[in-house]
């Protein structure tokens, strides 16, 4: 009888055990899965806002979208690879979000001042997803607002290119910088970032 209860004791201090290693395990992945895949801005601090010519006709600032996540992308019209790779990854993505996309906008920023007027931003990104949104302005405003970012361009002197960073800035619903995606993520890292920032 003492085995028994001896071993009936054991037996459900060991299955509480197993019980308890589970449910941290469990807890672990939850965790995981709530990071964001983009590298974290540690603390998030408020993304710069700007005040450009948008592509939609309308003046275009941070604070328009105030309660979306924004994605914020850096190029120019006339890239012959990042630039549509990533905007395409964008299209995607923000299809696949499904009914979320509304609460999603994509911001496209010209480092290309002179040659990207408002009405070829609308064209160009009317290609991807009519709901992106692009933003230009003077060489100056483009300059103060790359620097504010941390965001580096070049003209190149050969072809009249650009060589220019390419991650994107993930923003939140309050305005913060949260993190930055390097070049050549996944859709599905884009949805799954965005969500999390949704709260969803």
């Amino acid at each position: 009888m003492i085995g028994r209860i001896a071993t009936g004791v054991f037996t459900r201090h060991a299955i509480a055990a197993v019980l308890v290693a589970g449910a941290s395990l469990v807890s672990a992945a939850r965790a995981s899965a709530e990071e964001l895949r983009a590298g974290e801005f540690s603390p998030p601090r408020p993304a710069p806002d700007f005040a450009l010519k948008g592509s939609d006709g309308s003046e275009l600032t941070l604070r328009r979208f105030r309660g979306k996540v924004v994605i914020v992308e850096f190029g120019f019209t006339s890239c012959p690879a990042i630039c549509p790779t990533t905007l395409a990854t964008l299209a995607r993505a923000h299809k696949d979000l499904g009914e979320s996309a509304a609460d999603v906008q994509v911001v496209y920023i010209t480092v290309d001042a002179e040659r990207d007027t408002v009405e070829r931003l609308h064209d160009y990104l009317a290609k991807f997803d009519p709901t992106f949104v692009g933003g230009t302005g003077s060489e100056d405003q483009l300059t103060s607002l790359r620097k504010s970012y941390g965001v580096e361009a070049a003209r190149v002197k050969d072809g009249g290119g650009y060589v220019h960073s390419s991650s994107v800035y993930l923003v939140d619903p309050d305005g913060n910088l949260r993190a930055l995606m390097p070049y050549g993520q996944t859709p599905d890292d884009y949805v799954h970032d965005a969500k999390i920032l949704l709260g969803r």
